[in-house]
């Protein structure tokens, strides 16, 4: 149990003292970015999604 205690100090100085955290207005950029590329790429598969729906139920009415 000692050593899990350990690991955790330990994890919470790296984080505190090791890593370089963004200032506020990056990370409300970064999270704007992240979220319209996000969109953008729920369209996209959506988009693709659909188109391949129509081709596979055109073609098994063809073959029915």
């Amino acid at each position: 149990m000692a050593g899990f205690i350990t690991y955790i100090k330990e994890s919470f100085g790296e984080l505190k003292n090791n890593v370089s955290w963004p200032t506020w207005a990056e990370a409300q950029s970064l999270t704007v970015l992240v979220a319209v590329f996000s969109i953008i790429f729920s369209l996209a598969i959506w988009g693709v999604d659909t188109v391949f729906s129509r081709v596979i139920t055109a073609y098994f009415d063809l073959i029915k």
